[in-house]
């Protein structure tokens, strides 16, 4: 699996947010400028994760986002699956958007079984790390 810039930089953005105040509103500019991200880019990134409630935002003077819900229960799974999709490196272990392949015997074929055991470590580690989680790491490296 390779992380998309959009997962990415959704994430930074994210971790960015995690890191201020929870009610603390935050301009995408301001974002875009500390994270070193196309502001256009950020806003398309933005609007999935608002219509996804993970994001909350306000208009007009004044306005911008902070995160949906505590960092607590942001997971970077989730994030991922919201914008790059299943974290399959390939369909016929996905659980969300299994596909068929093309091999002649799916049950006893190697590359998926190699495959399937991929894409369960990157799951056991996306869907059991928080927002929160990445945020004590990041301090903790700070302290050393």
């Amino acid at each position: 699996m390779r992380l998309s810039k959009r997962s990415e930089y959704g994430i930074r953005a994210l971790i960015n947010l995690a890191s201020r105040e929870s009610s603390e509103l935050t301009s995408i500019k301001d974002i875009a400028t500390q994270e070193k991200i196309s502001i256009k880019f950020l806003e398309q990134i933005f609007l999935t994760l608002k219509n996804t409630g993970i994001l909350q935002s306000k208009a007009g003077r004044g306005g911008g986002y902070h995160l949906g819900k505590a960092a607590e229960n942001i997971y970077l799974g989730q994030i991922v699956r919201m914008l790059d999709g299943p974290l399959a490196p390939i369909r016929c272990v996905s659980e969300t958007a299994y596909e068929p392949c093309g091999c002649p015997d799916e049950e006893n074929c190697g590359l998926r079984m190699v495959m399937f055991d991929v894409r369960t470590a990157i799951a056991g580690i996306l869907d059991k790390t928080t927002l929160a989680d990445v945020l004590r790491r990041v301090d903790q490296n700070n302290l050393s």
